[in-house]
C-alpha cells in the first residue's frame, strides 16, 4: 500500500523552486535566456498538489502547470 499523496513529501516545496522549473521549460521550449523571462503570478492549488506560474517573455505569457510531488511540467498554455 503507498501512502496518500497528503503523505509524500513533495520536491517542490517552495515557490522558488516552482519557479524555477517553469522559467527552465519556458526557457526550453521557446529558445529564450533565463533572464528575458520574467514571473508575472504564482499559485498552490493545496487540493490538488499543483503549482500554477504566469510567466511573460517578449509579447508573449504562458501558464505552466506543475506538479509538486512529482516535480515535473505538466502543461505549459500560452495565453
Amino acid at each position: 500500500m503507498s501512502p496518500g499523496i497528503g503523505l509524500m513529501k513533495r520536491r517542490l516545496e517552495k515557490e522558488r523552486d516552482a519557479i524555477a522549473l517553469a522559467v527552465s521549460g519556458i526557457a526550453k521550449k521557446y529558445n529564450q535566456k533565463p533572464g528575458n523571462i520574467k514571473t508575472l503570478e504564482t499559485k498552490y492549488h493545496s487540493d490538488a498538489g499543483d503549482w500554477y506560474v504566469a510567466l511573460g517573455w517578449d509579447e508573449k505569457k504562458a501558464i505552466v502547470k506543475m506538479d509538486s510531488v512529482l516535480a515535473t511540467i505538466t502543461e505549459i498554455k500560452e495565453i
